[in-house]
């Protein structure tokens, strides 16, 4: 039961599906293509009654290295398009947070920008020991998405949250799990084992109660999500229209 796009992979075994970013040689970075793979892949398991939990993780050597800055032009036009382009960037998260299906992550390698804000939208996230994430939105000129100005001060504190987005200095997998930003690390080669052993275990639990343990819990601690988000929209809205953040990006990497 496999579904193959350009850009994501879909498998089911046994309850669990398996969702992974698939764009290795650009380090599963994120472009339009990627979002709608990828959101049509998380509203098929959310919608699957067989689905009972989903595990995201990365092809090749990284999980996702954040918005891919060499298609930027492609993500930038009229207000209109580019306030689209940033929306479709928030629904993934209401997919991943707002859903009632547990959603764990399998992370290695890079885990920048977006994609560092998909493991923080994870319920469940564990981490390779050689992982390194750090937000550069800020440097650019843009802004943060995916509701991490609400999730990550609840995760890390707000003066660490506001730390991490200002400066975005790079940090490990070791750092992420003593903030409390990630449940486990493991080592690389274990990574697969440790996710789906979790994710067989929730499997196996009563789902009506699983389910209502997600719902309950991420309406009760993220009932500003939708708040934070139109939000964060308008802000990296700002930054994505101004004409200093293309003379930015065009000198990073």
């Amino acid at each position: 039961d496999t579904i193959m796009t350009s850009t994501v992979i879909s498998k089911m075994d046994n309850g669990i599906r398996s969702i992974i970013l698939d764009r290795p040689d650009r380090l599963n970075a994120i472009n339009p293509d990627l979002l709608a793979d990828f959101l049509e892949a998380l509203k098929e398991g959310n919608a699957d009654p067989a689905t009972k939990v989903m595990v995201i993780s990365g092809a090749g050597r990284a999980f996702c290295a954040g918005d891919d800055l060499k298609e930027f032009d492609s993500q930038v036009g009229t207000e209109e398009e580019t306030r689209a382009y940033i929306e479709s960037i928030q629904v993934i998260t209401r997919e991943i947070v707002l859903n009632d299906k547990m959603v764990l992550g399998a992370i290695h390698g890079w885990a920048v920008g977006g994609g560092l804000e998909w493991v923080i939208n994870c319920d469940l996230a564990v981490m390779a020991k050689g992982t390194r994430c750090f937000f550069p939105e800020i440097s650019l000129g843009v802004f943060v998405t995916g509701a991490v100005t609400t999730l990550l001060p609840k995760m890390v504190g707000l003066q660490k949250a506001k730390e991490m987005i200002l400066f975005g200095e790079r940090f490990d997998a070791a750092q992420a799990l003593e903030w409390g930003l990630v449940w486990k690390v493991v080592d690389e080669e274990n990574l697969m084992t440790e996710t789906l052993n979790a994710a067989e275990r929730i499997a196996e639990l009563p789902q009506e109660a699983v389910r209502d343990l997600k719902r309950v819990i991420n309406r009760a601690c993220h009932m500003d999500v939708e708040g934070a988000m139109a939000l964060e929209t308008d802000a990296t809205l700002r930054g994505f229209l101004d004409p200093a953040t293309a003379k930015r990006i065009s000198k990073f990497e």
